[in-house]
């Protein structure tokens, strides 16, 4: 089996509006996403996946997420926990790969780090 990462950036607040604690005010982060994609089999050329073009859809995927408060974002029912950003983007880059027809049953996880220390991951 064949595994391929890529990664992006983006700045974004947020506050936990169910938190008895600090996340409840808010506050900020520069997160970072991984998106995983898994295949037993490679094209003809040897390759799973292309990492410019699925590092670019990547991009797009996470754009309307940058600089913003993510509670005004109507998909994460005003608590936009690192999970709830782990699915939001799963499901928005399975999307992409399935509207420019790049197998998306390639994606298999979707990786959402906080911080250095604090990850959140949808997989499936």
């Amino acid at each position: 089996m064949f595994l391929v990462r890529v990664e992006t950036e983006f700045a974004a607040a947020h506050f936990l509006s169910a938190y008895n604690g600090r996340c409840e005010q808010l506050h900020g982060h520069n997160y970072t996403v991984r998106v995983w994609l898994k295949g037993a089999e490679l094209d003809a050329d040897g390759i799973l996946v292309d990492f410019s073009l699925i590092r670019q859809i990547l991009k797009d995927t996470v754009a309307p997420l940058d600089h913003c408060n993510l509670n005004d974002n109507p998909s994460f029912s005003n608590n936009p926990s690192a999970e709830r950003l782990a699915y939001y983007i799963f499901e928005k880059f399975y999307a992409a790969l399935e509207a420019q027809n790049l197998q998306p049953e390639l994606l298999c996880a979707v990786d959402v780090f906080e911080n250095s220390g604090s990850l959140a991951r949808y997989e499936i």
